[in-house]
């Protein structure tokens, strides 16, 4: 089997390609981290340097071309960004890799989406798929919902190839530069402490990467599926933010630090003159009200579809999704290229 793994040179992308190459599948990866694409290479992947936000429709036929399957995790990623920006890297991108996984008689597409696309600064449990807010919080959810709706568009021009949508909730392991990294740098500028609404007791869904890799390869399998469906994805273990952190830095890492409770309404405000700075000095904020209302906003997804048309259950519990990121965030600080 021959698969196309976008976004490869970083966390999900790197996780599925090292995952892909162990399973003894032929690998064609793409990313922009040409150091990171070497390092593919070397386990035995073909790598191709590409930046699809600015791709043409050719790049990408080619891109494709021989695969059976494309596993679609390139997006531009962030709290903070431009709209167009974020509209090229999200949505242009996706449909051009989509219709030309169609024109070549790719099996399977299976694209990378987001649960940002329900979030709006309320507490939620059990979210379904089918649920939209009345507005999009920031640019990249918005993005990436047009995103699905583009590949939803082009479905009967292309009914050779079945399209499934995934939306992991809050992505961690190894190779990941935005969560983890994230909060371990606002500890080494707190000296240890972290700020947190309501001292981070606020009830997530969070989703070991490797168990989104599990999902893609289920996605690829399932001969059931409807293209055009799409499925939540999580660890199917919902807990306190704080509980996290405090196994995987303090238990397993050896770090201590303190969490200490922050007033919501003044964390938002914090946030909202971060974003008007931002707008003059062009530079992203290190807060927005995003990042803060997802610290204080309780959010769990419904599974009843992916565990009942997906049939996707997580391969790796929290506990053992826990150590194997401790390990592995201790061999990057440690320069290890090998994570797990």
């Amino acid at each position: 089997m021959k698969i196309l793994v976008t976004g490869a040179t970083s966390g999900l992308g790197r996780n599925a390609v090292e995952w892909l190459l162990q399973e003894g599948h032929q690998v064609h990866a793409s990313g922009r981290d040409t150091f990171a694409g070497q390092q593919l290479s070397k386990l035995g992947a073909k790598f191709t340097s590409l930046d699809l936000a600015t791709a043409t429709a050719e790049q990408c036929r080619h891109l494709v071309k021989g695969c059976d399957i494309v596993w679609h995790c390139a997006a531009k990623s962030s709290p903070w960004g431009s709209r167009v920006s974020f509209y090229a890297a999200n949505v242009v991108a996706t449909e051009k890799l989509a219709k030309a996984a169609g024109k070549e008689r790719v099996k399977r597409f299976i694209h990378i989406s987001t649960p940002s696309i329900y979030f709006d600064f309320q507490r939620h449990h059990d979210i379904e798929e089918n649920y939209r807010p009345k507005k999009f919080v920031n640019h990249y959810a918005e993005s990436k919902f047009i995103a699905e709706q583009r590949i939803r568009q082009i479905l009967p021009d292309y009914p050779g190839t079945t399209y499934i949508i995934l939306r992991p909730r809050g992505i961690f392991g190894a190779h990941d530069r935005v969560l983890l990294p994230r909060i371990l740098s606002q500890l080494k500028s707190n000296n240890g402490v972290l700020y947190l609404p309501r001292a981070g007791h606020v009830y997530v869904d969070v989703t070991f990467v490797l168990n989104v890799v599990h999902a893609m390869n289920i996605a690829s399998q399932n001969k059931q599926l409807t293209s055009g469906a799409a499925f939540n994805i999580t660890n199917h273990q919902p807990l306190y933010l704080a509980d996290m952190l405090q196994q995987l830095f303090s238990q397993q890492m050896g770090i201590h630090f303190q969490i200490r409770s922050i007033s919501y309404p003044l964390l938002y405000a914090l946030a909202s003159g971060m974003e008007l700075l931002a707008y003059f000095t062009g530079k992203a904020p290190k807060l927005t009200r995003y990042i803060a209302g997802t610290t204080h906003f309780d959010m769990t997804l419904s599974q009843t579809k992916a565990i009942g048309e997906l049939g996707y259950h997580p391969g790796y519990s929290m506990n053992q999704a826990i150590e194997l990121t401790g390990k592995a965030l201790k061999d990057e600080m440690n320069g290890s290229d090998h994570y797990l």
